[in-house]
């Protein structure tokens, strides 16, 4: 019961919404970062409604022009993060098996309980990876992706970007390329899949070549994933407390005397 209270309260923070209710939603507002570094100035404002990034606003100044670029998320798209919907889902999966059986069930053996928290554990610990193990990329796949189409004006050929969550944070990248002559054949070596590329990093797409010249990354706090997150530690203690509990008698009723 203490374990499905906090589970319940955690699910509460994804803000499942009811049906009908869509619109009532909260919004919330993140600034990300502005800053000069490396000559790439960035300012964001995020709006994260629910799981998904509903508006952007993005200003870039690079090295090459002293113009600023402005972008925003396109009104008719939003920005699914998927790392929230599976930490999300993993959550209801652990509560769904919490509330498999009524108040009034006993449980027969110390190894039905194990089982049970073995399972749970199993969700939490998945839903706990899906923030604090952000997916890692290739650039080609960064390029080719669903979020490279969701800006308008749409972003220069020499641009790329990634959303992601890292632990209770919401990150953005930004990468600065540049073309290689078609020729190049010296010292290329195509980069691997990654969460943050490096500069220098290459990669080939649609027969052209580029290398990665600035990346640049800001980030901002998002309170109630850090919430979420104390809840997962506390639960996952909660179900080996449980299962501590039960070794220990376990061990009584396989090794006690007559």
């Amino acid at each position: 019961k203490q374990l499905q209270d906090i589970l319940k309260e955690a699910s509460r923070r994804f803000s499942i919404p009811t049906p009908g209710l869509e619109n009532q939603l909260k919004q919330e507002n993140f600034i990300l970062g502005s800053s000069t570094e490396n000559m790439l100035q960035c300012q964001v404002l995020s709006v994260m409604c629910l799981i998904a990034l509903s508006s952007q606003d993005i200003n870039l100044k690079t090295a090459k022009s002293n113009q600023v670029m402005h972008f925003t998320f396109r009104d008719d798209k939003h920005w699914k993060l998927q790392q929230i919907q599976d930490a999300r889902n993993h959550v209801n999966q652990a509560l769904q098996l919490l509330s498999g059986r009524n108040e009034s069930y006993h449980f027969k053996t110390g190894a039905e309980v194990n089982k049970l928290m073995d399972a749970v554990m199993l969700q939490l610990t998945r839903a706990r990876n899906r923030l604090t193990t952000p997916a890692a990329m290739t650039l080609p796949e960064l390029a080719t992706s669903g979020l490279m189409k969701m800006f308008t004006p749409p972003m220069p050929g020499d641009v790329m970007v990634n959303f992601y969550i890292n632990l209770s944070k919401l990150c953005l990248t930004v990468y600065q390329l540049h073309a290689m002559q078609p020729n190049t054949t010296k010292n290329f070596k195509p980069s691997g899949s990654s969460v943050l590329h490096n500069p220098g990093a290459m990669f080939e797409l649609n027969n052209a070549k580029f290398e990665v010249s600035q990346v640049h990354k800001v980030e901002c706090v998002v309170p109630w994933l850090n919430n979420t997150l104390i809840f997962f530690t506390i639960s996952l203690q909660l179900c080996q407390q449980l299962k501590d509990k039960i070794s220990v008698f376990s061990s009584f009723w396989n090794y006690r005397p007559y």
